[in-house]
Order: structure tokens, then sequence, then C-alpha cells
């Protein structure tokens, strides 16, 4: 678990601490920005506090929660029986992928069909408004004759 690191190592201390629920703090002999720790069979909360080496003042701190190895096997088992396990999660995020990717490609393509084509589609548009100004023209000549 990294600590907040601040070069030259030599200007800082690290002081890390073992916070146990109920109990008071020990101070551990650590004096390094990293420390490696091992699940344990109760939750334990480490915390690392970085210090001037001559004023003693504190600049950052840090804590990691460590859960106990029979909280992260009660935890997954609990995953597995509500149905919320990583299969299920990996087959969501996959399909979401898949239909993002044809999407944009079904996009690009279309937009490079235009670019290619772009006497087609204008023509298209022309024609098109073309028709709606007919349209207008023979409605307004249509409306007199109604008289």
């Amino acid at each position: 678990m990294p600590c907040i690191y601040i070069p030259p190592e030599n200007r800082f201390k690290y002081i890390w601490k073992k916070l146990i629920q109920n109990q008071t703090a020990h101070t551990l002999p650590n004096d390094t920005s990293i420390m490696e720790v091992c699940r344990d069979n109760q939750s334990v909360t480490y915390q690392c506090e970085t210090r001037r080496r001559k004023k003693g003042s504190t600049i950052a701190s840090v804590k990691y929660a460590v859960h106990a190895t029979t909280e992260m096997q009660a935890e997954e088992s609990k995953r597995i029986q509500t149905g919320h396990s990583r299969k299920k999660t990996d087959a969501i995020l996959i399909f979401c992928l898949v239909i993002g990717i044809i999407a944009t490609v079904g996009v690009i393509s279309a937009m490079i069909f235009m670019i290619l084509h772009w006497g087609v589609v204008k023509s298209f548009w022309k024609s098109k408004s073309g028709q709606d100004n007919q349209e207008k023209l023979t409605n307004k000549r249509s409306l007199p004759n109604l008289e």
C-alpha cells in the first residue's frame, strides 16, 4: 500500500499505524513510503502519515481498510447468491461494447457514403425541396379557383 510519496525520501518520515476496532492504535516499525500487508482473519485499517523530519508536522494522512479473508469469502458467496456475479456483469459490458461498435460503424459508413456520393445526396435534397415548393404553389393557385 503506497503512502503519499514526496521525494526525496530522507526529508520525510512515514509513520504507519495499525488501527483495529475497539483497540488502541499500534505504530508499526516501517519507515518507508510503501508497506506490504497480508490479509488476516479480522478486518484491519492501516494509516500512513507523511511528516517532515525536522518540523514534525503532518503533510498527509492516508487510510487503507483491509478486509478479513472470511469477509471477502462471505461477500463473494453473497454476490453469487443474489445473482450479481462477475460473469453476468462482463456479459452486459460486452453486449454494450458490441452495440456501440455496431452503431459507430453504421454512422461512419453513412458519412462515407454521403461523402462519396455527394452529388446524388445533393440532388435528392434538391428534389425533396423542389416538390415541397411545387405543392405550396399549387395550393396557392387552387385557393382562388374555389371562389
